[in-house]
């Protein structure tokens, strides 16, 4: 029986996770998500490992491997470090078995996978342009907008006229989003214009990293933005890709999930 840690040090977010592997059994002991915001990332990651072992009823010694990915290879007490794309593959086949490539869409950029089904990275490729398809521009878009960063996938569904934001720079389409708001464009229709920027961006990644039919599994932090789901697969569609998105309830813990389960394997 082998207890192992996984910890997916983000921009945005800590993810933590623990598991119990015995052969080909895996158990999900404890997970939990802790924004960053003003903190030091690393003792955020330490205080969210001790109260993880405490919620699990472990102590650090039952712990066999402290897996990090992400910004995690300086944290002092990791055992080993793994490369993003490959725990986010190995964590998104975990969460849904008949993904064959993994759309990572964290708070400052967008990266495309393709894997075969054991979680291994056959190809990957990351957004090039500017911060203006990640997580932190449209929590800056929320706060100008005056509402509040979960609201953004409902209110993106109610879009009747979408108003597309061109820009692929992040200050300039902010800027484009301020000209809007004084023309009296509604939130919704703002809010899905910069969904469909963003999902034609990504579903390009996806055709360009040879993710051409099956299930594309969405993780990291805008993993469970239901209007920006919904706009990717209208986008898939639109550029005849024979793909669907999906995302899981745990998609954004998939880079933890998969740092646990490749340490268990190390």
């Amino acid at each position: 029986m082998t207890i192992t840690a996984g910890m997916d040090i983000g921009t945005g977010a800590v993810k933590t996770v623990l598991f119990r592997v015995e052969g080909d059994k895996t158990e999900w002991l404890a997970k939990r998500n802790d924004r960053i915001r003003q903190r030091d990332p690393f003792k955020l990651a330490e205080e969210a490992y001790n109260g993880l072992l405490e919620e699990a009823g472990l102590k650090a010694s039952d712990v066999d491997y402290v897996a990090t990915t992400g910004e995690g290879e300086s944290l002092a007490f990791h055992t080993g470090h793994f490369y993003s794309m490959t725990t986010h593959a190995r964590g998104a086949v975990y969460l849904n078995p008949e993904a064959r490539a993994v759309l990572d869409i964290g708070a400052l950029h967008g990266r495309a996978i393709r894997n075969d089904e054991r979680g291994k990275v056959e190809t990957y490729k990351m957004t090039s342009q500017c911060a203006s398809g990640s997580g932190q521009f449209l929590e800056n878009i929320a706060r100008y907008l005056g509402i509040a960063q979960d609201e953004i996938g409902s209110l993106s569904t109610q879009a009747d006229n979408p108003e597309v934001v061109s820009s692929i720079c992040a200050v300039l389409a902010e800027t484009d989003v301020i000209n809007m708001v004084s023309r009296g464009i509604s939130a919704p229709n703002i809010l899905k214009g910069i969904h469909i920027s963003m999902a034609g961006r990504l579903a390009k990644l996806l055709k360009s990293v040879g993710a051409r039919e099956g299930v594309v599994l969405c993780t990291g932090g805008l993993a469970l933005e239901q209007g920006l789901l919904k706009t990717l697969n209208e986008s898939i569609q639109e550029q005849k890709m024979a793909v669907v998105a999906y995302n899981h309830p745990d998609s954004p813990y998939a880079g933890a999930i998969g740092a646990a389960l490749w340490g268990a394997f190390r």
